[in-house]
């Protein structure tokens, strides 16, 4: 998966929101210690936390999960298939990246009010989103965005989710 971050909250660079080139293979890349399992990004569901990698990438396989009850900078909090906007149906050849992200944009911001409580625009908090890359499109048959509440820099010790931050 592409990482990206969503337009009107570019300040919120985290977990996901950089563009540098760079492939990670694992877990162990992400320079966490033992008490991070590292979670497939198809295997990621909504109300999981995950620390920051130390190498913000633009295609990552894993990602390092903790504990919401430990200190962590994200969690999930949707999942959501891609769908072209002048059909309304999830194409077979990858969309581009331009595509993905504006519909991640949209996507991510609708879906924030329902699990955290507030809109996003009125949270202390951000959202940031994983986007399909070319060749996960391509090979995985991946389709989705993954949206990701985030911090600017403090870190969360319980799930946001329903707490109106």
């Amino acid at each position: 998966m592409r990482t990206r971050g969503p337009v009107a909250r570019a300040a919120a660079v985290g977990l996901l929101g950089a563009s540098v080139v760079v492939l990670v293979g694992g877990c162990s890349l992400f320079g966490q210690d033992d008490e991070t399992d590292g979670v497939s990004v198809f295997d990621v569901e909504a109300g999981q936390c995950f620390r920051v990698p130390e190498e913000i990438t633009v295609e990552l396989t894993e990602l390092p999960a903790v504990p919401c009850t430990e200190p962590h900078e994200q969690e999930a909090y949707a999942r959501v298939t891609y769908t072209d906007p002048a059909t309304g149906t999830t194409p077979d050849t990858f969309p581009g990246a331009d595509a993905l992200t504006t519909f991640a944009d949209g996507a991510c911001a609708e879906q924030f009010q329902d699990y955290v409580g507030v809109d996003y625009r009125d949270s202390s908090l951000y959202f940031t989103y994983l986007v399909p890359s070319p060749r996960g499109w391509e090979q995985n048959a991946d389709r989705d965005a993954l949206c990701f509440v985030t911090t600017t820099g403090s870190q969360l010790s319980q799930s946001v989710a329903g707490t109106g931050w």
